[in-house]
């Protein structure tokens, strides 16, 4: 029986048919699906962790007990997931472990697109890259039985076009599921210097002997086609050369590390013109080129963003190495441009009464990784900086130790799910190191920007369980912060003196700015109405970036429908020409 699933989907189901048991995540584009459906399947324990290097932890102690284990992130989580997971390849594993990286080339809905294959390389764990949905099912029951076999994580690593793609997989049945004996074994497990130097070595023997393996692995193969072009490739790739080049020879790569080196060898020399494509770094052809060979590859193919049959079709042509009258014909012709839609907060959204404020008393602002980093952009552009999850607390910390005149000026904004991932350790640096930051934490009571996730401040579990939820107030004290507030960032006079008096205090603060995301607590409460004979035509409502306010005849109108009845609109207009829908009513 086939049915069409996503790559995530297929994915969550091979793990499912191949007896994990557990898995362990924390939500991001383009991996969250992955748990998420995986969670449904019976007799799977699956947890949403804090962060991604707790993700790894409890997946690393899942294996050691023996249970067949699955851990995924986006690629920026393996940063933080890193530490456990170098030196896990050095312990090795009982129960089977891979670690889904997903990929996102384009920078879809991320602050990089780092390409994680150099990860398995660095870290020297085997490597397995699907380019369709089918292949993303198979690859995670063969990871799990590499990993047993070899005593060693295997990465998965998908990019944002498998996952979030469709096509048909077979279904089978699932396997038992059992767990392997644990048996206590110091010099594995425990990576004291002595020991650590002998699984050192014991890496080096599994790296030979899955280089073996990779040369006679079905997972990579030659279709044999004309001999005057030969592409080397992997991943979502195969795809697009299959349909650019139906005539050249193509080694399809399923295991990119360690490579197959004598089959690149012998395609190699078979070929007259030898060509790697792949997205974003030229991790293959690098390793290509150092085996001797001449080869094309970032020469002609982009080194950033998606490829896709597009794409190549220019660079071949340009390249010469496709006829301008051989190109595919388009499937189906060019549609007309979808028109512009600047991503912006959501009608309702209770993080825009905060960044208007904070734009308007003229602060330095370090942002953080969520929905709310949309309040760096036009109008509101209230944000000075975003690098990672986490980063805006110890940021706004720096540039006050750097520049005093900073420190009463700067405040730092994170969500709540981000705080929780990785805020808690630089708010404790602040107290320590005796700064006087002032950091926002935007309670909205979820991870919205990957799809209204829980986290341990929400009181549910992924399994659907309740569970204690964190109380922030008293989470912060414990750290050592004595200044803790609370406001409504719906209540814009309010918020904007809470942090005037944050700034100015002289010692660590913390304003929680806390009200439900506008998409998970719906309230029914009547549009803003605009007064024309009132309004000026002054735009200032549109400053605040609402997608239900908008100019008709030069005056403010207000869309009925997408309104929420925030009444930030209300506030901020000097005329008096936008009323809340009640007193419009009476």
């Amino acid at each position: 029986m086939k049915e069409l699933l996503s790559g995530n989907e297929a994915i969550a189901r091979g793990a499912y048919e191949s007896g994990v048991t557990v898995a362990a995540a924390y939500p991001g584009t383009p991996s969250t699906e992955i748990l998420e459906n995986l969670a449904r399947y019976p007799g799977v324990y699956a947890e949403w962790a804090p962060n991604e290097k707790v993700a790894v932890e409890v997946g690393i102690g899942a294996s050691l007990a023996g249970a067949r284990t699955l851990v995924a992130m986006k690629h920026v989580g393996v940063n933080v997931a890193a530490d456990p997971l170098l030196t896990f390849a050095y312990t090795g594993v009982n129960g089977g472990f891979v670690l889904v990286s997903a990929d996102d080339p384009g920078i879809h809905s991320s602050q990089n697109e780092q390409d994680n294959r150099r990860y398995a390389y660095f870290a020297k764990i085997p490597l397995l890259e699907p380019g369709d949905s089918q292949e993303a099912k198979e690859m995670v029951g063969l990871a799990l039985d590499i990993s047993e076999k070899f005593d060693i994580p295997v990465m998965l690593r998908t990019t944002t076009r498998v996952s979030h793609s469709q096509g048909l997989v077979e279904i089978g049945e699932p396997k038992p599921r059992s767990l392997k004996p644990y048996a206590r074994d110091a010099r594995k497990y425990l990576m004291v210097p002595a020991y650590a130097r002998l699984r050192r070595v014991a890496l080096e023997e599994r790296l030979a002997r899955l280089k073996e393996y990779s040369e006679n692995s079905p997972l990579n193969f030659i279709e044999w086609r004309g001999r005057a072009v030969g592409v080397i490739t992997s991943g979502v790739s195969y795809q697009y050369v299959r349909e650019v080049l139906p005539g050249a020879s193509v080694l399809k790569l399923g295991m990119t590390n360690p490579l197959p080196e004598n089959l690149i060898k012998k395609f190699a020399g078979e070929v007259e013109k030898l060509i790697v494509v792949e997205e974003l770094e030229p991790y293959l052809e690098e390793q290509v080129r150092a085996m001797g060979f001449k080869v094309s590859g970032k020469d002609i193919v982009p080194y950033t963003g998606e490829l896709d049959p597009g794409v190549l079709t220019r660079v071949f042509t340009e390249a010469g190495i496709l006829e301008p009258s051989a190109a595919p014909a388009a499937a189906l012709p060019e549609g007309p441009a979808a028109p512009g839609r600047p991503p912006v907060m959501c009608p309702g959204c209770p993080h825009r009464g905060l960044f208007y404020a904070l734009r308007g008393l003229k602060l330095t602002v370090t942002g953080d990784i969520g929905c709310y980093t949309l309040g760096g952009l036009p109008p509101l552009e209230a944000l000075d900086c975003c690098i990672c999850m986490g980063a805006s607390i110890g940021a706004a910390h720096g540039a006050g130790k750097a520049d005093p005149a900073l420190a009463g000026r700067t405040v730092a904004v994170i969500g709540d799910s981000t705080f929780l991932h990785s805020g808690l350790t630089g708010l404790l640096n602040v107290v320590y190191n005796r700064g006087s930051s002032t950091v926002i934490i935007l309670d909205n009571g979820t991870t919205a920007m990957t799809g209204h996730q829980d986290h341990p401040g929400t009181g549910r579990t992924l399994m659907g369980e309740p569970a204690p939820a964190v109380d922030l107030e008293a989470l912060v004290r414990a750290l050592g912060v004595r200044r803790v507030r609370v406001v409504d960032p719906l209540n814009l006079a309010e918020t904007r003196a809470a942090v005037e008096e944050e700034v100015a205090a002289g010692e660590p603060s913390v304003i929680i700015s806390r009200r439900p995301c506008v998409l998970l607590k719906k309230e029914t409460r009547p549009a803003a109405v605009v007064l024309a004979e009132k309004c000026r035509g002054c735009k200032v409502c549109l400053r605040l970036g609402c997608p239900a306010i908008s100019m008709k005849d030069g005056r403010a109108a207000v869309d009925p429908i997408a309104c929420t009845g925030c009444e930030l609109c209300v506030q901020v207009c000097r005329e008096g020409a936008l009323l809340k829908g009640v007193e419009a009513c009476d």
